[in-house]
């Protein structure tokens, strides 16, 4: 495996240069920002729609208790 430090100083090293260049009170999300929020609303947009799909699907019947409704009646009241 490579080693990861070597590549990330090297990164540093030519960002660093570029984040001097920009000026502090006018930084912005600027597009790549927009692009990434845009797509991780797809994304969950995207999931909602097949949840409802698939929750849509589920046919479920709840059993009976045992003991019928007169002990849910006794259970209310009391």
């Amino acid at each position: 495996m490579p080693d990861m430090s070597a590549s990330a100083s090297l990164a540093m090293t030519h960002l660093v240069p570029l984040a001097k260049e920009l000026d502090e009170d006018k930084v912005t999300p600027g597009v790549l920002g927009f692009i990434v929020f845009a797509v991780m609303a797809l994304a969950v947009w995207a999931l909602m729609k097949s949840m409802n799909r698939h929750m849509g699907r589920v046919d479920f019947v709840e059993a009976e208790e045992p003991g019928g409704e007169k002990a849910g009646a006794a259970e209310k009241r009391g």
